[in-house]
């Protein structure tokens, strides 16, 4: 939501006597300004850490500025807590509280505000509890009188006028508008403090804001990435020359290239940004590879999903760090996010029990933000089965298109093996009978194929041969079942499938 949205929403629960308020958030004196403006003649106490209860007073026409005024007697949040809502003390009043989280898996504190919550259920207490944390924590007691809000990114006038503010009170002048819009875009993700820091921190260092504070703000992504722990950050060396075949998929996705390395005259143009693909088929036949190769590209980030790291053990907890992996991902955005074998990300969707349910609410979240999504991030989902996913995320509106991928075919299996061999023994390739290695290799996987050449070669270094021949390469053949003899049945059974659903196959003259 906008930063407009988010005092309304603010303001609303407020009025509604909404009994806690749980701002997810670490730019506390943003927020503070904002609670300040919104709450009108209330009063304020606020509790943290340090200080204990202090009284928050705002300045004549209740501009948002605060004086702390200690409030003796009142050293622990627990016993602000009871006292406060055994005896009125916080009747009628705003209590925000910093840093909440690690309280509340404190349980006789959680049973006290629940027992709050009921006195202003029932019309005896007149309180709203403002929790102010980075971190979302919403034990299940607490969740139905609790509403969660998060802060949206910053526009991109916003950001500009941040920007511009920051250059004007340094006296650094102005920039170029070429300069500027390329800075305003790369900022998209950040709050105003990390902003402002960021530029603070070059000109501390140069001097000067240039094309180089560009560099600088990546970094700053890349720290958001690793500290979150959430995604992944994949470094991409592998280019599409390195896969063998899928020319539609390949195909398909230069012409997205085009559109994601020039935004602002595809949006002119009136083309939407695209939303991303679902790569679906057997294993080892070049989805992960895909993958990595479209963000090489694009010239984009690759980052990684794990749906198994947003697991968390307090209601909500799962959620929020979806949203905060979606928020990392548009904040780094442009950029190409992964999540790898989808049906196991969402396995259990629809089940009973606290794990599908959660799995189920993060299904439901994940695919209203891929059909609501605005932002740059680019979604490459593969799924070996496609059959164990729910219908929902087939729908339009979810991708751009779904492509399958096969077993490959033997022009593809000719290419895939001169690939592999150029990579390791690109001097052995002219001596190798690339045609003969195809005819035995009907049914193999690309991984199957990748895996062959390895071991001929090692067959060829462990014997102190100079050079690999195609015996060597045939023998290790000979020795390897292939992924259609280890699956034919499921293989099959899949390829029906995706027929039957329509689906586009990622490989051409098929």
């Amino acid at each position: 939501m906008r930063e407009e949205k988010f005092e309304t929403k603010l303001r609303e629960y407020i009025d509604a006597q909404m009994p806690i308020i749980y701002i997810d958030s670490f730019d506390d004196n943003k927020i503070d300004e904002m609670i300040l403006k919104v709450t009108g003649s209330r009063k304020i106490w606020e509790w943290n850490e340090l200080e204990g209860c202090v009284n928050r007073k705002k300045t004549e026409q209740g501009k948002p500025v605060s004086i702390h005024e200690t409030i003796s007697g009142q050293k622990s949040l627990y016993d602000l807590i009871r006292d406060g809502a055994c005896h009125g003390e916080l009747d009628r009043k705003i209590l925000i509280v910093k840093d909440i989280h690690p309280y509340l898996e404190e349980t006789k504190l959680v049973a006290l505000l629940k027992n709050a919550c009921l006195k202003i259920e029932r019309g005896e207490l007149e309180t709203t509890f403002i929790f102010i944390s980075p971190i979302v924590r919403v034990p299940r007691e607490l969740e139905k009188y609790m509403v969660l809000l998060q802060e949206d990114f910053l526009e991109e006038e916003a950001i500009r006028e941040v920007i511009c503010d920051f250059l004007e009170a340094c006296n650094m002048g102005s920039l170029y508008e070429k300069l500027l819009n390329e800075i305003v875009v790369a900022f998209k993700g950040l709050s105003k403090l990390e902003i402002e820091t960021i530029l603070a921190l070059d000109v501390s260092a140069r001097g000067k804001i240039d094309r180089e504070t560009i560099q600088l703000i990546v970094e700053q992504k890349q720290q958001m990435i690793r500290k979150a722990g959430i995604l992944e950050m994949i470094p991409v060396t592998e280019r599409m020359e390195d896969i063998g075949g899928l020319k539609n998929l390949k195909e398909w996705l230069g012409r997205k290239a085009v559109i994601l390395k020039d935004m602002a005259g595809a949006r002119s143009y009136g083309v939407e940004l695209p939303k991303g693909v679902l790569i679906a088929g057997v294993p080892g036949c070049g989805k992960s590879l895909n993958a990595k190769a479209s963000a090489q590209l694009f010239e984009v980030p690759l980052l990684k999903l794990d749906m198994g790291r947003l697991m968390g053990k307090y209601v909500g907890e799962s959620e929020a760090n979806l949203r905060q992996a979606i928020s990392l991902a548009e904040a780094i955005s442009p950029c190409v996010l992964w999540v790898d074998e989808l049906e196991k990300a969402f396995a259990g969707i629809g089940g009973t029990g606290g794990g599908a349910e959660v799995t189920t609410r993060l299904f439901g979240q994940f695919l209203t933000w891929m059909q609501e999504k605005k932002s740059a991030v680019f979604v490459v989902a593969t799924a070996n089965d496609i059959m164990k996913l729910p219908p929902e995320l087939m729908r339009k509106g979810r991708f751009d298109e779904i492509f399958y991928v096969k077993l490959p075919a033997p022009g593809e299996r000719e290419k895939i093996f001169e690939i592999h061999i150029r990579k390791r023994r690109p001097g052995d390739l002219e001596r190798i009978d690339i045609k003969t290695l195809v005819n035995k290799t009907e049914g193999y996987s690309g991984a199957d194929i990748e895996g062959v050449v390895k071991d001929g070669i090692e067959n060829a270094f462990v014997q102190g041969r100079p050079c690999i021949s195609t015996s060597d390469i045939l023998e290790a053949i000979e020795a390897t079942h292939s992924l259609n003899e280890v699956m034919k049945d499921d293989i099959e059974k899949l390829e029906k499938e995706y027929k039957e659903r329509k689906f586009k196959c990622a490989s051409s003259g098929r």
